[in-house]
């Protein structure tokens, strides 16, 4: 049985500003599963995404995808598809103003069609743009990533016109992600820890940004990172340093996990 789980959230958190785990977090992950404490990461990204993240830090269970896809020990759990009636509706919402979408599974991505603001997001990630906007009719999808801006103020209207059928999560200024209703990194946190026997265990969570803010209300003791959005910090039990300061060691210093 381990003595606790710590739940690392990557952008912004776990990750550096060019996107790397650092040297000094890596060697604090390897202390915390020498002390018997499973390291989960909890995270807007897909699977596929953090495959090279995960051999690197040295970490095998995730709760990826907003918690629509849940991994431990290397093995899936549960993956939350969404049905393709709705990806119908919500694809052609989007596109009575032109808004791109991208379709995830926890193999890869494709989306519907490119702009501007694809390509800055995927530039930004790193990765290769495939149009193929029927793509979804034949292969299974448990997220989307609807592009409007944060400007725009489109998140109350995609969470009202379609309540009840989809969760959106604002993940970076460019879009939502958007996954099956009830589904959020709680969800996805409550079902991994209930299906490994690890519910009465002590937990810690690490983020910084809205999608985040389900992950503190489900975690014993939720820990802000220093370059946290307002709303994070005043959920934290602790406020650490930033990504780009050793806020992972020092905050898991400050409870004594190292």
């Amino acid at each position: 049985m381990y003595k606790a789980v710590v739940f690392f959230d990557l952008d912004g958190t776990l990750f550096d500003n060019d996107k790397q785990v650092t040297p000094a977090s890596i060697k604090a992950i390897a202390q915390l599963k020498a002390n018997n404490i499973l390291p989960v990461i909890a995270t807007g990204r897909s699977l596929f995404e953090i495959t090279d993240t995960l051999a690197q830090a040295g970490i095998d269970s995730c709760v990826c995808a907003d918690g629509s896809y849940i991994q431990v020990a290397g093995r899936p759990l549960k993956t939350e598809y969404l049905k393709t009636a709705d990806i119908t509706a919500i694809t052609e919402y989007a596109q009575k103003t032109n808004l791109a979408v991208s379709y995830y599974n926890p193999n890869g991505f494709v989306v519907s069609h490119e702009n501007k603001l694809v390509r800055a997001n995927y530039h930004e990630l790193k990765e290769r743009i495939t149009v193929a906007p029927e793509a979804y009719l034949t292969t299974k999808v448990n997220m989307l990533f609807v592009f409007s801006q944060e400007t725009d103020k489109q998140d109350d209207v995609y969470r009202k016109q379609f309540d009840g059928t989809f969760s959106f999560y604002r993940n970076n200024w460019r879009g939502l992600d958007v996954v099956k209703y009830g589904v959020s990194k709680r969800s996805g946190i409550e079902y991994l820890l209930n299906h490994t026997d690890l519910e009465n265990v002590p937990t810690y969570g690490f983020g910084d940004f809205y999608n985040d803010l389900p992950m503190f209300d489900v975690v014993k003791t939720p820990i802000a990172m220093g370059n946290a959005v307002p709303e994070m910090k005043a959920k934290a039990a602790w406020v650490t340093t930033s990504n780009m300061d050793d806020g992972i060691v020092n905050g898991l210093k400050h409870y004594n996990l190292i």
